[in-house]
């Protein structure tokens, strides 16, 4: 075979930092409440690094990643090591871990700092500050984690950096602040770390610029070429793989021809035009091709005689070859091996990181002349069937468009919903959640123990939703919800009532912070069996006279929060969820909810990262969530949420989504979301969340009202709603009470200013 003269690695780019058992987020939470001391979660914590070094030596990956474990986020911990600490959290102190966990969560008189999504995923990442600071090394975390495991493991590692043009791009600038400023301050703090590494003994660096897969324009081009230029000049000795991923490369004949030991590809997720490009332009002779070929996003098996097939391919074109998954093992779960629930079919289709890495070693063995083609063949042949019998179930109902029902225009709708629902201005509300207590978890853990019968987990829940009720009634909420106690999470409580939609054991994927879910599996028909809500959101309505919302998750994030067959069309499983869905949304308005919120926060994460291939998204995308919404009679009024996204560049496509009410994440970004709405006038209802949910600290009356001051410059006061940036569910009782009382009072007393001013008593500033 050609790819027998090749020089091959095996190597992974990242591994899920979870612990098997989810025991680094068990850990964290116990530290962030007061049971645990620092040195037993650091103790903790290099347990379950160690563990996951050892488990990729027995996957006999050879370039084994540091760098990818973090004690909440990697793009935190790289702003982290190089001083960006914004000066309301102070200075370095004894406690750094305070300072740090300061950062991403807030504490009880700053607000954390901002967080959004990682490119198109649903990770979310912290997102660094500048202003102000200049850069520094604090302390080598690379090196540090590099000793760790060679002193207890004696091996070599290969450290994973996210490189400085992705980091400056994705971070926090004052306005007409840019980022090239920082740059040239920040590429000796690279080299001194660089230099460090290097004299310590290591020879691998992983180098992360996935900026690199979207267009780029000739400044971005020039600091890349700047920064690694830099880089080969005074740290020669370090081999650089320049690593991108989720798409293709752009700019390929620039990028490949930068000094640096290898470059980092997606062979997966790059709709073959990272291999159009080698074939056009070439591969540079003597640099190392990393070649993602195993999907680092999806679940299923790959074909390895495929894979097979694009390796001699590859071959063509280099002679140093690095095997490895197409991104970090970050977004799937660690191993199929708990899976023990799931139909047998599909359990032998799947591929967690473990599995993964086990796809690697093969291809790499192969590549290396140690098995067979025929070994291949058997690997796949294994799973050919349960594959098969997957991709043998029909699409029935949604392969052709389907017509949508036009719902009236939106000025008509208001009307009639204002007559029906008679709420007041500035009305309040919540995104849908309430807290999930321990008391709450247990329950759920008795019933599926057994410990419980199905009535008696019913007569819990419904008890939760009566006393949560009264304390909306209680803090004079205009709007309530009922909780959403019954629902582990917003995607995997519907995946588990809709036909075609497994839901896994132990398949749980981090989110943010200590945040972690497990995405259900689409793998046939999607079909709505029987009414998902409607006895909860009944319920909750009969015991208040004020409106009650229905809670659903909309089809857009029903598919990206989910593991999708890949041989399906996107618009068919897309166009089933939103059957699935519009039918949930009939049977609450035939039950009598007469405002249902149908949640988009995923909707952004499935655009594709080049903006030519962004169009076909959005298309389907609207299409999807009008054909679950578009339906109803002209007072039912729906709501939609969306949070953690560049909303700059979606803000038509909202419009088009024609929801009655939006409510959009707008705290942790402190306001400045507002500044869209200077330019786009917007005329239906929205609420940008006025307090930080993610964050423990209670913020005050007045530092709400701020906000609505802020956002009532550029909204006018009869579409703009005052609630929460998302949901409560993690969140005390404690915290989510006191927060929405400031929430409240906020809400009346910029109600009194209102009617002050609107009788003229604006002009007497002693009446205000």
């Amino acid at each position: 075979m050609e790819v027998l003269r090749l020089a091959i690695h095996s190597s992974n780019l990242g591994y899920p930092r979870i612990g098997e058992q989810r025991e680094w987020k068990k850990a964290l939470e116990s530290f962030w409440n007061g049971q645990l001391e620092e040195a037993n979660l650091m103790e903790t914590m290099k347990t379950i690094q160690l563990s996951s070094i050892k488990k990729q030596m027995a996957k006999g990956i050879e370039l084994i990643p540091i760098g990818d474990f973090s004690l909440y986020d990697h793009v935190l911990d790289t702003a982290f090591m190089f001083g960006y600490i914004p000066k309301r959290f102070g200075q370095e102190s004894e406690r750094r871990w305070d300072t740090y966990f300061a950062m991403a969560r807030g504490t009880s008189s700053q607000p954390a700092m901002a967080m959004t999504k990682w490119f198109n995923t649903n990770y979310h990442y912290i997102v660094p500050e500048l202003d102000g600071l200049q850069p520094r090394l604090m302390e080598n975390f690379l090196l540090r984690d590099y000793q760790f495991i060679k002193d207890n493991l004696s091996i070599e590692t290969k450290p994973v950096l996210l490189g400085p043009v992705t980091f400056l791009i994705l971070a926090k600038l004052s306005t007409g602040v840019h980022w090239h400023k920082h740059l040239q301050l920040l590429v000796p703090v690279y080299i001194e770390l660089l230099d460090e590494l290097y004299r310590a003994g290591v020879r691998w660096v992983q180098v992360d610029e996935p900026i690199l897969v979207q267009e780029i324009d000739e400044d971005i081009v020039a600091a890349v070429e700047y920064v690694y230029h830099s880089f080969h000049q005074k740290v020669p000795g370090v081999q650089l793989i320049l690593q991108t991923y989720f798409e293709s490369l752009s700019n390929y004949p620039e990028i490949v021809s930068l000094p640096v030991a290898g470059f980092g590809l997606d062979f997966v997720h790059d709709d073959g035009e990272n291999l159009y490009n080698m074939k056009k332009y070439g591969f540079p002779k003597g640099k190392w091709l990393a070649a993602g070929m195993i999907d680092g996003r999806n679940v299923w098996k790959s074909t390895l005689v495929q894979k097979a097939a694009l390796l001699e391919e590859l071959s063509k074109h280099t002679e140093h070859l690095i095997i490895q998954p197409s991104s970090s093992l970050l977004y799937v779960p660690i191993t199929v091996k708990h899976e023990h629930r799931l139909p047998k079919g599909l359990v032998d289709s799947l591929a967690f990181a473990d599995e993964k890495l086990d796809e690697v070693r093969l291809l790499a063995e192969y590549a290396q002349g140690k098995r067979s083609l025929s070994d291949l063949c058997h690997y796949d042949e294994q799973t050919g069937e349960a594959l098969r019998l997957l991709r043998g179930q029909s699409i029935k109902k949604t392969m052709h468009p389907i017509e949508q029902t036009e719902r009236p225009p939106y000025a008509k709708r208001r009307q009639a919903q204002q007559q029906h629902l008679k709420l007041p201005l500035l009305p309040t509300t919540t995104i849908g959640s309430f807290p999930q207590t321990r008391e709450v978890r247990q329950a759920r853990l008795k019933r599926k123990k057994q410990e419980w019968d199905e009535k008696q987990y019913q007569t819990f829940i419904r008890k939760q939703i009566a006393k949560w009720i009264e304390i909306q009634e209680k803090l004079e909420l205009d709007v309530l919800v009922h909780g959403e106690f019954e629902r582990t999470d917003m995607v995997e409580f519907f995946g588990e009532k809709l036909g075609g939609i497994a839901c896994t054991t132990n398949g749980w994927v981090q989110s943010y912070g200590s945040r972690c879910v497990r995405p259900p599996i689409i793998f046939g028909d999607v079909v709505h069996l029987c009414p998902i809500t409607v006895e909860e959101s009944v319920y909750a309505q009969s015991l208040t006279e004020k409106p009650v919302k229905g809670m659903l998750t909309g089809p857009v994030t029903l598919y990206n929060w989910s593991f999708v067959r890949r041989d399906l069309p996107r618009s068919a499983v897309l166009n089933q969820l939103a059957l699935a869905v519009r039918q949930e949304v009939l049977a609450l308005e035939q039950a009598g909810i007469r405002i249902i919120q149908v949640d988009e926060p995923a909707l952004r994460e499935g655009l594709p990262l080049k903006r030519q291939k962004q169009p076909a998204y959005w298309q389907e995308a609207v299409y999807a969530f009008r054909l679950a919404t578009s339906a109803v009679r002209l007072e039912t009024q729906i709501h939609t949420h969306m949070c953690y996204s560049d909303f700059s560049e979606m803000i038509d496509i909202i419009d088009d989504l024609d929801p009655d009410v939006i409510s959009i994440e707008a705290a942790r970004s402190g306001g400045e979301l507002l500044s869209l709405f200077e330019i786009h006038t917007y005329r239906k209802q929205i609420g940008l969340g006025v307090y930080d949910i993610h964050s423990p600290r209670i913020p005050s009356r007045d530092e709400i009202l701020i906000q609505l001051e802020r956002a009532l410059r550029v909204l006018r006061p009869d579409q703009f709603w005052v609630n929460p940036d998302c949901g409560l569910k993690t969140r005390t009782e404690k915290e989510a009470i006191a927060s929405l009382q400031a929430m409240v009072a906020a809400a009346k007393e910029m109600r009194n200013r209102l009617f002050v001013s609107l009788q003229g008593g604006d002009q007497d500033d002693s009446k205000r």
